[in-house]
Protein backbone atom coordinates (compact mmCIF):
# COMPACT_ATOMS: atom_id res chain seq x y z
CA UNK A 1 0.00 0.00 0.00
CA UNK A 2 1.28 3.45 -0.92
CA UNK A 3 2.03 5.72 2.01
CA UNK A 4 2.21 9.48 1.87
CA UNK A 5 4.04 11.67 4.34
CA UNK A 6 3.00 15.25 4.82
CA UNK A 7 5.73 17.89 4.89
CA UNK A 8 6.91 19.10 8.27
CA UNK A 9 4.64 21.70 9.90
CA UNK A 10 1.83 21.06 7.41
CA UNK A 11 -0.58 19.82 10.10
CA UNK A 12 -2.26 22.77 11.78
CA UNK A 13 -3.73 22.82 15.27
CA UNK A 14 -7.10 24.47 14.63
CA UNK A 15 -7.84 24.84 18.35
CA UNK A 16 -5.31 27.45 19.35
CA UNK A 17 -5.59 30.21 21.90
CA UNK A 18 -8.73 32.33 22.21
CA UNK A 19 -8.60 36.01 23.12
CA UNK A 20 -12.01 37.23 24.26
CA UNK A 21 -13.28 40.76 23.71
CA UNK A 22 -14.05 42.86 26.81
CA UNK A 23 -17.59 42.44 28.18
CA UNK A 24 -18.43 46.03 27.27
CA UNK A 25 -17.83 45.43 23.55
CA UNK A 26 -21.05 45.55 21.53
CA UNK A 27 -19.93 45.00 17.91
CA UNK A 28 -17.53 42.02 18.04
CA UNK A 29 -15.88 40.25 15.09
CA UNK A 30 -13.77 37.11 15.36
CA UNK A 31 -10.46 36.84 13.53
CA UNK A 32 -8.91 33.38 13.12
CA UNK A 33 -5.23 33.91 12.39
CA UNK A 34 -2.48 31.47 11.43
CA UNK A 35 0.33 31.45 13.99
CA UNK A 36 3.70 29.76 13.54
CA UNK A 37 7.03 30.37 15.24
CA UNK A 38 9.77 28.03 13.94
CA UNK A 39 11.89 28.73 17.01
CA UNK A 40 9.23 27.33 19.35
CA UNK A 41 9.30 23.84 17.74
CA UNK A 42 5.49 23.80 17.99
CA UNK A 43 3.11 22.96 15.16
CA UNK A 44 1.29 25.86 13.47
CA UNK A 45 -1.97 26.79 15.13
CA UNK A 46 -4.99 28.97 14.56
CA UNK A 47 -5.58 31.59 17.26
CA UNK A 48 -8.93 33.36 17.61
CA UNK A 49 -9.12 37.06 18.45
CA UNK A 50 -12.37 38.82 19.28
CA UNK A 51 -12.11 42.48 18.26
CA UNK A 52 -14.37 45.35 19.29
CA UNK A 53 -15.21 46.95 15.95
CA UNK A 54 -16.44 50.07 17.70
CA UNK A 55 -12.82 51.13 18.14
CA UNK A 56 -11.31 49.59 15.00
CA UNK A 57 -10.82 50.84 11.44
CA UNK A 58 -12.68 49.31 8.48
CA UNK A 59 -9.86 47.31 6.87
CA UNK A 60 -8.39 43.94 7.82
CA UNK A 61 -5.02 45.62 8.34
CA UNK A 62 -6.63 47.95 10.89
CA UNK A 63 -7.78 44.90 12.85
CA UNK A 64 -4.35 43.27 12.67
CA UNK A 65 -2.70 46.44 13.97
CA UNK A 66 -5.27 46.68 16.76
CA UNK A 67 -4.66 43.05 17.72
CA UNK A 68 -0.90 43.57 17.81
CA UNK A 69 -1.10 46.87 19.73
CA UNK A 70 -3.81 45.97 22.24
CA UNK A 71 -4.27 42.19 22.46
CA UNK A 72 -1.22 40.14 21.41
CA UNK A 73 2.10 41.91 20.67
CA UNK A 74 3.66 38.62 19.48
CA UNK A 75 1.55 38.60 16.30
CA UNK A 76 3.86 39.16 13.32
CA UNK A 77 2.99 40.52 9.87
CA UNK A 78 4.37 42.92 7.27
CA UNK A 79 2.84 46.31 6.52
CA UNK A 80 4.01 49.72 5.42
CA UNK A 81 2.07 52.16 3.27
CA UNK A 82 -1.56 51.20 4.13
CA UNK A 83 -2.57 52.50 0.68
CA UNK A 84 -2.15 49.47 -1.63
CA UNK A 85 1.15 50.78 -2.97
CA UNK A 86 3.94 48.80 -1.31
CA UNK A 87 2.44 45.29 -1.40
CA UNK A 88 3.88 44.43 2.02
CA UNK A 89 0.64 43.26 3.63
CA UNK A 90 -0.22 40.60 1.04
CA UNK A 91 -1.82 37.58 2.70
CA UNK A 92 -4.65 35.09 2.26
CA UNK A 93 -7.89 36.53 3.65
CA UNK A 94 -11.16 34.59 3.53
CA UNK A 95 -9.58 32.18 1.03
CA UNK A 96 -8.29 34.81 -1.41
CA UNK A 97 -4.84 36.33 -1.79
CA UNK A 98 -5.14 40.08 -1.39
CA UNK A 99 -3.79 43.13 0.45
CA UNK A 100 -4.93 43.50 4.06
CA UNK A 101 -4.93 47.29 3.72
CA UNK A 102 -7.44 47.15 0.83
CA UNK A 103 -9.71 44.39 2.17
CA UNK A 104 -12.79 45.75 4.01
CA UNK A 105 -13.79 43.66 7.00
CA UNK A 106 -17.46 44.07 6.11
CA UNK A 107 -16.90 42.11 2.87
CA UNK A 108 -16.19 38.96 4.90
CA UNK A 109 -19.15 37.00 6.25
CA UNK A 110 -18.66 35.41 9.65
CA UNK A 111 -15.19 34.79 11.04
CA UNK A 112 -12.31 36.49 9.24
CA UNK A 113 -9.76 33.79 8.42
CA UNK A 114 -6.23 35.05 7.78
CA UNK A 115 -3.30 32.97 6.55
CA UNK A 116 0.08 33.79 4.99
CA UNK A 117 0.46 33.60 1.21
CA UNK A 118 0.09 29.91 0.28
CA UNK A 119 2.84 27.54 -0.81
CA UNK A 120 5.64 29.78 0.48
CA UNK A 121 8.01 29.07 3.37
CA UNK A 122 6.87 30.94 6.48
CA UNK A 123 9.33 33.05 8.45
CA UNK A 124 6.82 33.64 11.25
CA UNK A 125 3.04 33.92 11.49
CA UNK A 126 1.84 35.87 8.42
CA UNK A 127 5.33 36.62 7.03
CA UNK A 128 6.33 34.49 4.01
CA UNK A 129 9.95 34.00 2.94
CA UNK A 130 10.29 35.88 -0.38
CA UNK A 131 14.00 35.18 -0.91
CA UNK A 132 13.47 32.81 -3.84
CA UNK A 133 10.92 34.89 -5.71
CA UNK A 134 13.06 38.04 -5.38
CA UNK A 135 15.99 36.07 -6.85
CA UNK A 136 13.71 35.20 -9.77
CA UNK A 137 12.85 38.89 -10.13
CA UNK A 138 16.54 39.77 -10.24
CA UNK A 139 17.12 37.12 -12.92
CA UNK A 140 15.02 38.98 -15.51
CA UNK A 141 17.17 42.12 -15.11
CA UNK A 142 14.26 44.49 -14.39
CA UNK A 143 15.81 47.71 -15.59
CA UNK A 144 16.18 49.55 -18.90
CA UNK A 145 19.00 48.07 -20.97
CA UNK A 146 20.56 49.99 -23.83
CA UNK A 147 23.07 49.21 -26.56
CA UNK A 148 23.39 52.78 -27.84
CA UNK A 149 24.31 55.61 -25.44
CA UNK A 150 21.57 57.63 -23.82
CA UNK A 151 21.06 61.21 -25.05
CA UNK A 152 23.35 63.38 -22.90
CA UNK A 153 21.13 66.46 -22.81
CA UNK A 154 17.54 65.18 -22.78
CA UNK A 155 15.25 62.36 -21.80
CA UNK A 156 14.52 59.54 -24.21
CA UNK A 157 10.94 60.21 -25.23
CA UNK A 158 8.19 57.82 -26.25
CA UNK A 159 5.17 58.35 -28.46
CA UNK A 160 1.74 58.15 -26.85
CA UNK A 161 1.01 54.70 -28.38
CA UNK A 162 4.40 53.42 -27.21
CA UNK A 163 3.75 54.64 -23.67
CA UNK A 164 0.26 53.14 -23.65
CA UNK A 165 1.76 49.68 -24.13
CA UNK A 166 3.11 49.90 -20.56
CA UNK A 167 -0.30 50.53 -18.99
CA UNK A 168 -1.37 47.52 -16.97
CA UNK A 169 2.29 46.55 -16.44
CA UNK A 170 4.09 49.31 -14.56
CA UNK A 171 1.40 49.35 -11.85
CA UNK A 172 2.53 45.96 -10.47
CA UNK A 173 3.65 46.37 -6.84
CA UNK A 174 5.28 42.92 -6.46
CA UNK A 175 2.88 41.76 -3.76
CA UNK A 176 3.04 38.23 -5.28
CA UNK A 177 -0.65 37.55 -4.71
CA UNK A 178 -0.83 36.25 -8.29
CA UNK A 179 2.16 33.89 -8.18
CA UNK A 180 1.09 32.35 -4.88
CA UNK A 181 -2.41 31.68 -6.28
CA UNK A 182 -1.03 29.85 -9.35
CA UNK A 183 -1.04 26.01 -9.16
CA UNK A 184 1.70 25.84 -11.80
CA UNK A 185 3.90 28.00 -9.60
CA UNK A 186 3.06 25.92 -6.52
CA UNK A 187 4.41 22.76 -8.14
CA UNK A 188 7.22 24.22 -10.29
CA UNK A 189 8.46 27.34 -8.51
CA UNK A 190 12.04 26.07 -8.61
CA UNK A 191 12.03 26.63 -12.40
CA UNK A 192 8.80 28.38 -13.44
CA UNK A 193 9.03 32.16 -13.00
CA UNK A 194 5.36 32.61 -12.21
CA UNK A 195 2.82 35.33 -13.13
CA UNK A 196 4.28 38.26 -11.19
CA UNK A 197 7.82 37.88 -12.55
CA UNK A 198 6.60 37.21 -16.10
CA UNK A 199 4.40 40.31 -15.91
CA UNK A 200 7.47 42.31 -14.89
CA UNK A 201 9.47 40.67 -17.67
CA UNK A 202 6.93 41.68 -20.30
CA UNK A 203 6.96 45.24 -18.94
CA UNK A 204 10.51 45.53 -20.31
CA UNK A 205 9.80 43.54 -23.46
CA UNK A 206 7.02 46.02 -24.27
CA UNK A 207 9.15 49.10 -23.56
CA UNK A 208 10.17 50.77 -26.84
CA UNK A 209 13.28 52.25 -25.17
CA UNK A 210 14.76 48.87 -24.23
CA UNK A 211 17.24 47.41 -26.74
CA UNK A 212 17.83 43.93 -25.27
CA UNK A 213 14.61 42.26 -26.40
CA UNK A 214 16.41 39.34 -28.01
CA UNK A 215 18.48 38.62 -24.93
CA UNK A 216 15.43 38.87 -22.68
CA UNK A 217 13.54 36.35 -24.82
CA UNK A 218 16.59 34.07 -24.87
CA UNK A 219 16.51 33.88 -21.08
CA UNK A 220 12.86 32.78 -21.23
CA UNK A 221 13.49 30.08 -23.87
CA UNK A 222 13.00 27.14 -21.57
CA UNK A 223 10.27 24.48 -21.10
CA UNK A 224 9.65 25.73 -17.55
CA UNK A 225 10.54 29.41 -17.12
CA UNK A 226 7.69 30.61 -19.36
CA UNK A 227 5.73 27.66 -20.68
CA UNK A 228 4.48 26.19 -17.40
CA UNK A 229 1.63 28.69 -17.62
CA UNK A 230 -1.59 26.81 -18.44
CA UNK A 231 -3.88 29.87 -18.47
CA UNK A 232 -5.74 28.87 -15.30
CA UNK A 233 -6.36 32.62 -14.73
CA UNK A 234 -6.09 32.53 -10.93
CA UNK A 235 -3.45 35.25 -11.23
CA UNK A 236 -5.76 37.69 -12.98
CA UNK A 237 -8.72 36.98 -10.69
CA UNK A 238 -6.73 37.60 -7.50
CA UNK A 239 -4.62 40.65 -8.45
CA UNK A 240 -5.54 43.41 -5.95
CA UNK A 241 -4.50 46.06 -8.50
CA UNK A 242 -6.76 44.69 -11.25
CA UNK A 243 -3.88 43.74 -13.57
CA UNK A 244 -3.81 40.87 -16.04
CA UNK A 245 -0.63 38.78 -15.72
CA UNK A 246 -2.14 36.06 -17.95
CA UNK A 247 -2.33 38.53 -20.85
CA UNK A 248 1.29 39.56 -20.34
CA UNK A 249 2.36 35.90 -20.42
CA UNK A 250 0.30 35.33 -23.57
CA UNK A 251 1.90 38.36 -25.24
CA UNK A 252 5.35 37.06 -24.33
CA UNK A 253 4.53 33.68 -25.89
CA UNK A 254 3.36 35.51 -29.02
CA UNK A 255 6.67 37.37 -29.21
CA UNK A 256 8.46 34.03 -28.93
CA UNK A 257 6.40 32.60 -31.79
CA UNK A 258 6.88 35.63 -34.01
CA UNK A 259 10.63 35.55 -33.46
CA UNK A 260 10.79 31.84 -34.31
Amino acid sequence: MAQFRLPENSVINTKGRVYKAPPTAKDVRSFRIYRFDPESKEKPRIDTYEVDMGSCGPMVLDALIKIKNEIDPTLTFRRSCREGICGSCAMNIDGTNTLACLKPIEEVAGEVKIYPLPHMPVVKDLVPDLTHIYAQYQSIKPWLQKQSPMPPDREQSQSVPEREKLDGLWECILCFCCSTSCPSYWWNQDRYLGPSILLQSYRWLADSRDQRTGERLDRLEDPFRLYRCHTIMNCTRTCPKGLNPARAISNTKRMMTERA
